[in-house]
């Protein structure tokens, strides 16, 4: 929730069955979903169900963050409106289907359970006890945590039902969820939860385990300690760094990613720069010695299926040009 605490928390209760995570409910089959935490994200998240037909219970022991939640529910899908994604009457369509309570026995009924509390080990751990006791056992429990091991915060029974699904802000557009199972998540439970997502509109990635801040946090934690340095020495201002990425990156990583851009550097070069500055090689070197060193060997990190070098490129450029143009057309290189 946006705040909780014990007491609401551990007034969850709902009777109990004897199946187990392989007894799951289908994804087809998910008609509510509970959404713990009003918060912007918990409102946003409700709006992604919501928004794709499915009843929501948006419980937090706040009404004030609960009001606060429909509002943002409104607005978000106001914006919709007029993007042209959906339609005026969708709005209080929409919105009917989204029901707040500050009652943790809202529980009761859910077919799938998304808690979106504060990043907080303790709060945490006292909410996704609180719903192993409420839920019924074949009801998946996911988590939003953006890095937290919460596989180690609630070690209880019902573990293997516990998964994490990690949507980015603003969940109701970015298209991205983050699925990672802990080391006694029933595989069920994994698919199940993609397909949820897939169902909503999300293009889920599965982790093939936990690993702290999953994969793009951790690609953004590194940005981020290069930008503090950047800052606190005075290279450049916040203005520089920001155009800089946007006319670079921002350019590039929506068209090869960022796997594939070393594939368009050569994996040889790749692997002479890591040499440079003291770096580890070892996977690079494997690569090299297959003859793998990307584009212009048809193989690298990717497969090119027989391309030309040429071919490649080709297509490359082409995607490099309509991205620029798009975005200059809806000044994406000025500040928001």
């Amino acid at each position: 929730m946006a705040e909780t605490d014990d007491a609401a928390a551990g007034s969850m209760s709902a009777p109990r069955d004897a199946r187990g995570p392989r007894d799951a409910r289908d994804a087809g089959d998910v008609k509510t979903v509970l959404v713990v935490g009003a918060g912007v994200m918990g409102a946003s998240i409700a709006q992604v169900f919501a928004g794709a037909g499915i009843d929501v219970r948006l419980v937090d022991v706040h009404q004030a963050a609960l009001d606060r939640a429909m509002g943002l529910l409104e607005s978000g899908l106001q914006t919709f409106v007029e993007f042209g994604t959906i339609g005026p009457e969708s709005v209080a369509a929409t919105l009917s289907r989204v029901v707040p309570a500050t009652d943790m026995a809202a529980a009761a009924g859910a077919d799938f359970v998304i808690e979106a509390v504060s990043e907080d080990a303790g709060v945490k751990r006292t909410v996704l006890l609180a719903l192993d006791a409420a839920c019924p056992s074949d009801v998946v429990i996911a988590s939003n945590t953006s890095s937290l091991d919460i596989f180690g915060l609630a070690d209880f029974a019902g573990a293997g039902r516990l998964v994490i699904a990690h949507f980015f802000a603003p969940a109701h557009i970015i298209p991205l969820v983050e699925v990672v199972p802990g080391p006694r998540t029933a595989p069920e439970v994994v698919g199940r939860t993609k397909d949820l997502m897939e169902r909503v509109g999300k293009s889920p990635i599965v982790l093939a385990q936990f690993v702290p801040s999953f994969i793009v946090n951790r690609i953004q934690q590194a940005i981020g300690r290069a930008v503090e340095e950047i800052l606190e020495n005075g290279w450049a201002g916040p203005e520089e760094i920001d155009r800089a990425v946007k006319l670079s990156l921002g350019v590039r990583l929506p068209v090869v990613g960022v796997v594939q851009t070393l594939d368009f550097t050569g994996l040889d070069v790749v692997r002479d720069i890591l040499v440079s500055i003291g770096r580890d090689t070892s996977f690079f070197d494997e690569k090299v010695r297959e003859g793998r060193l990307g584009v212009k060997t048809g193989r690298g990190m990717y497969d090119y299926e027989g391309r030309s070098e040429v071919e490649i490129l080709k297509k490359r450029d082409l995607r490099f040009l309509q991205m620029i143009e798009r975005l200059k057309e809806i000044h994406a290189f000025e500040p928001v």
